[in-house]
């Protein structure tokens, strides 16, 4: 490890959790949490304050598209930068367990794909949680069988997504829409059938010649070509301008942020520090990552699928806000969420202020909330 890492604490918690929850219980946890919450309607400004917490509790995921605390918690940065302030992580294996945790008072802020987040904005009435930076852009991609060359080949096949209204999920219900291919949420007819399934379920699948594809994040996408023979039908990257959009944010308890601004502020100062070191380092940085995933699941990716899914993400403090309402929409189009309106869902203010004070471009919040 080169001289721009940090010290290893000795004082980091990390609980792993086998957690999964059905979407509409979690949806029902966020709703009854906001009530409970209900912090004003403030937002953290620069200048708001600089109280701090006891302690953090933090969420991410044991996958490689939550790289930055990945790196940032095993290296020490993250701990580091808390200083007197107690780190203590937990591990999901999905968005929906994450937010349930968060909602129950069990999380202060998690890294978290953008339909989860939305969700819980929307089911809390915009009250309960800000999305404050950025983690992950990229590293989707819809992968079939051979035989299956466009669109059209996909009438009448089963495909595979990582759980009901996850990021994946909405995104391929959203764009077979756009393609004239209709799916169902709740079974019945439709040109195409979806099954939602934990990844490992999907690779073994496809790997039987059960599945005809899947739309997946990486390491998995990579694993079902790798492993199971499958080619890539469509990169997401190709949808999106410029090849940008969300796949993993930072969320907080808005009532954490409005009472330990100092705190959120030292998390983000340590996110900057962790993703400039990712930036100048990736191959370092893409072993530092497997080795954490190893360490929390007990086996590490495969040499082979870490070199194919690490260069399919940009790690970035951006959360890509202008990508946001347009998931949201997606969402609801598909039938798996009603309309929202995400106005307030972002609050940048912090992330901003680090950016600004080591000379880097503040971020947008896309007309969503305070920069």
């Amino acid at each position: 490890m080169t001289a721009l890492r940090r010290p290893r604490r000795t004082h980091r918690t990390t609980r792993a959790l086998v957690a999964s929850a059905a979407l509409v219980a979690v949806l029902a946890a966020c709703s009854s949490a906001g009530e409970a919450a209900a912090p004003d309607d403030s937002a953290v400004t620069e200048g708001a304050g600089d109280a701090e917490a006891p302690e953090l509790r933090l969420g991410y995921f044991a996958n490689i598209t939550h790289a930055t605390p990945l790196v940032g918690v095993a290296d020490g940065t993250f701990a580091e930068a808390l200083g007197d302030t107690e780190l203590r992580t937990d591990i999901f294996n999905a968005g929906p367990a994450a937010v349930e945790a968060l909602f129950s008072g069990g999380l202060d802020a998690t890294y978290i794909g953008p339909n989860p987040a939305i969700n819980a904005f929307a089911k809390s009435d915009g009250e309960a949680i800000r999305i404050v930076g950025g983690a992950t852009s990229g590293g989707a991609q819809l992968v079939v069988r051979e035989g299956i060359d466009d669109v059209e080949d996909l009438r009448g096949a089963t495909l595979a997504t990582p759980q009901l209204g996850n990021t994946q999920d909405v995104a391929l219900r959203a764009w077979l829409l756009e393609e004239g291919l209709e799916t169902s949420v709740t079974g019945g007819q439709n040109d195409v059938e979806i099954t939602p399934q934990e990844n490992a379920q999907t690779l073994d699948l496809f790997k039987q010649g059960s599945l005809d594809g899947a739309w997946l994040p990486e390491p998995w996408a990579s694993r079902l070509v790798l492993e199971g023979g499958a080619k890539v039908l469509l990169d997401e990257k190709e949808l999106w301008p410029e090849g940008d959009y969300v796949t993993t944010h930072l969320i907080v308890r808005t009532e954490f942020l409005e009472q330990y601004p100092g705190t959120v502020k030292k998390l983000l100062e340590a996110q900057v520090t962790t993703n400039e070191w990712i930036a100048a380092n990736p191959e370092e940085a893409a072993t530092l990552a497997n080795t954490a995933i190893g360490e929390l699941t007990g086996k590490q990716l495969g040499e082979d699928v870490l070199a194919r899914a690490w260069p399919n993400l940009r790690i970035t403090n951006d959360p890509i806000a202008s990508s946001l309402q347009l998931s949201a929409d997606h969402a609801a189009s598909v039938g798996v969420s009603d309309e929202v309106e995400l106005d307030g869902i972002y609050d940048l203010s912090l992330l901003n202020a680090v950016l600004t004070e080591r000379g880097q471009t503040a971020v947008s919040a896309a007309g969503l909330g305070t920069e």
